[in-house]
């Protein structure tokens, strides 16, 4: 016994040696996915799947901490040092501004992952009053009079220039359309929004909740959302015959990343959303999955559409922001706010 006992001290060491060993082999990390304001659920739910894939993969703990805004707004506040890990906008622009305002990533950021950087879509559509009493149907049918719109600032949220430049596009398009055609019916389609919120989930809450307007223009999946965790059957989707492609760009941010030591989790994390159950979550949160099998899945809650490109209908996102959207450009100088 006398011989154990003595022994004892050394055997502690060992075991507390071994316990310690095993704690250094795995860690635990943090990182920051700066989003736009129309995918907290995706990422609610994307996250901890992510997480248990890590987990099994390496033994690391990842937690996933979400920052939502205007997609504009949250490139900025990156720009001026929110230390976002990773990005996920709804427009390559405004990742684009992270390396001309601040290089925190390099200019080709876009061809570091598959499809120019872009997981899943969206598109722009429209939400009604239940029984659709305004009889929407299509674009031309809300440019006309008494029809009340709902639309986030083009100014500062991604939401809102999609939404414009689907209605310019819309126009564009039509049989005979010219740019002072396209000018002409934004024009008429901003004068029947009497509010412009900064970002889509605001836009959102002011059409479901505060009750105002007849129609509200928005992404695909913020229109699901909308009735399931807002207004349930009070509202309905109309999903026009033409409407826009809308790209949802990721990109790592390198300058971040390596400062967090977190690069290898962070490009790890965009890489899953391609994977088959980050494009199935994708899909379960109405965002159109770039994998054809699991959008031929879902196709009963795609309904086809003509759609119809950025660079088809305002030259890139670059000429879009230059034309359109900077101070003086069309939309300022047709957007007249209500008295």
């Amino acid at each position: 016994m006398r011989n154990w006992i003595h022994y004892l001290p050394g055997v502690v060491l060992v075991v507390i040696a071994l316990a310690a060993a095993q704690v250094a082999t795995a860690a635990d990390f943090k990182i920051l996915n700066v989003s736009y304001d129309v995918t907290r659920e995706f990422y609610q739910d994307l996250n901890p799947a992510f997480a248990a894939f890590w987990k099994q993969k390496t033994g690391d703990t990842v937690t996933v901490n979400q920052s939502h805004g205007g997609s504009s707004k949250q490139a900025q506040s990156v720009v001026n040092g929110l230390e976002a890990d990773v990005v996920t906008m709804n427009q390559p622009s405004d990742i684009d501004v992270l390396f001309t305002n601040g290089r925190l990533l390099p200019a080709n950021w876009a061809t570091r992952l598959p499809n120019h950087s872009v997981p899943y879509n969206s598109t722009i559509v429209f939400v009604v009053r239940k029984g659709n009493p305004k009889n929407i149907q299509g674009w031309d049918d809300l440019i006309k009079p008494g029809v009340s719109l709902v639309i986030p600032n083009p100014k500062t949220s991604g939401n809102g220039r999609y939404s414009y430049l689907a209605g310019w596009g819309y126009a564009l398009k039509k049989s005979g359309g010219t740019e002072q055609s396209a000018r002409e019916f934004v024009m008429k389609l901003f004068a029947n929004v009497p509010v412009l919120d900064t970002g889509g989930r605001g836009a959102t809450l002011t059409f479901a909740n505060r009750s105002i307007g007849d129609v509200l223009l928005t992404f695909e999946n913020e229109a699901a959302s909308i009735q399931k965790n807002f207004a349930g059957d009070a509202l309905e989707v109309v999903v026009p015959a033409q409407s826009i492609l809308a790209e949802n760009p990721v990109a790592w941010v390198d300058r971040y990343t390596q400062r967090h030591k977190t690069e290898g989790i962070a490009r790890a994390y965009l890489e899953f959303l391609y994977s088959d159950q980050g494009q199935e979550i994708a899909a379960q949160h109405y965002f159109r999955p770039k994998s054809q099998a699991i959008l031929d899945k879902y196709a009963d809650r795609f309904k086809p559409l003509e759609l119809f490109t950025v660079d088809d209908v305002a030259g890139g996102w670059k000429q879009a922001q230059q034309v359109h959207f900077a101070d003086g450009g069309i939309f300022d100088q047709i957007y007249q706010p209500n008295k």
